[in-house]
């Protein structure tokens, strides 16, 4: 069984990372997460997958990986989403996600980034507004002559 982090426990191990990490990456993923939270402030931070920052609202936005030398952001839904300023620049191979390798000395085009991060939740909130399908019923065997 799955066992979630409470969000104000999410937010406090974001912020340990961001301070353990201490040095460009720390800082590069702090200014991501003050975009998320700009673009959309009911966006709930998350800790998922033993110690990866976790974006969601109505479903995963994207997540915030540190490595050796990029923040990647990985947007879950990410193939489905207009980019007309070009963000993506990894995993865009996928028919589901796409990323953002964020490197040392990059600049962030913070309009477009906060315009994908509020597409990601509306196609979220979007998937979670249709209808489920009714299941089809059969017929029981009565009324089927049967």
């Amino acid at each position: 069984m799955k066992k979630s982090v409470p969000v104000e426990s999410a937010s406090a191990l974001i912020d340990a990372k961001i301070n353990e990490l201490g040095d460009w990456r720390g800082k590069m993923l702090a200014k991501v997460r003050e975009i998320i939270r700009k673009a959309d402030p009911e966006i709930v931070e998350e800790w998922k997958w033993m110690g990866t920052p976790v974006f969601s609202r109505g479903g995963i936005v994207c997540t915030g990986e540190t490595y050796k030398s990029v923040v990647k952001m990985t947007f879950a839904k990410g193939a489905a989403l207009k980019d007309p300023s070009g963000l993506f620049n990894s995993s865009l191979e996928g028919n589901v996600r796409r990323a953002i390798d964020i490197q040392e000395g990059d600049k962030i085009n913070e309009a477009a980034l906060k315009d994908l991060i509020r597409a990601a939740v509306a196609l979220n909130l979007e998937g979670k507004g249709k209808a489920k399908s009714q299941p089809k019923l059969r017929p029981a065997l009565s009324e089927r002559g049967g």
